[in-house]
């Protein structure tokens, strides 16, 4: 008597996290701005694992720096650029991660990244925010 086995093997596809910020922002000189982050995870919201770590990494010369951290609840820098200025603005339910930015300073032109961790789901693209800070409004002159 033969028994035949069949083996399946399948090929799980994996969505990973999907993240999403504006990829230009502009602020005024001393100005507060949010700096929004929204994601699509494959896996259900897990509050107890979830992880959000912002970044920012200068224009000129300088090193990458941790601006906000969330896992349970928000962990604003205790030093740095970014010590009482960054404050969380998401709500993780809603897939919301944004952080508002109090009166930016020139020295905050660069990029910040957003990178969200709901594991398993741990691997995706970080958002990525081109910030630049410009002197004053810009007014559109209606003369003729």
């Amino acid at each position: 008597c033969w028994v035949c086995v069949c083996v399946c093997t399948c090929m799980l596809a994996v969505q990973g996290m999907k993240v999403y910020t504006s990829s230009d922002v502009e602020a005024v000189n001393g100005t507060d701005v949010r700096l929004k982050c929204t994601f699509q995870s494959s896996a259900s919201i897990n509050l107890n694992s979830i992880t959000v770590s912002w970044s920012f990494r200068p224009l000129g010369p300088g090193r990458e720096e941790s601006v906000f951290y969330y896992h349970m609840k928000a962990y604003p820098p205790l030093e740095g650029r970014f010590r009482k200025r960054a404050v969380w603005a998401g709500d993780i339910m809603s897939r919301d991660a944004s952080i508002i930015v109090r009166e930016v300073k020139f020295t905050y032109n660069g990029t910040f990244s957003c990178q969200i961790k709901n594991p398993p789901d741990v691997h995706g693209n970080a958002g990525e925010i081109r910030f630049r800070v410009r002197n004053e409004k810009r007014c559109i002159n209606h003369t003729q």
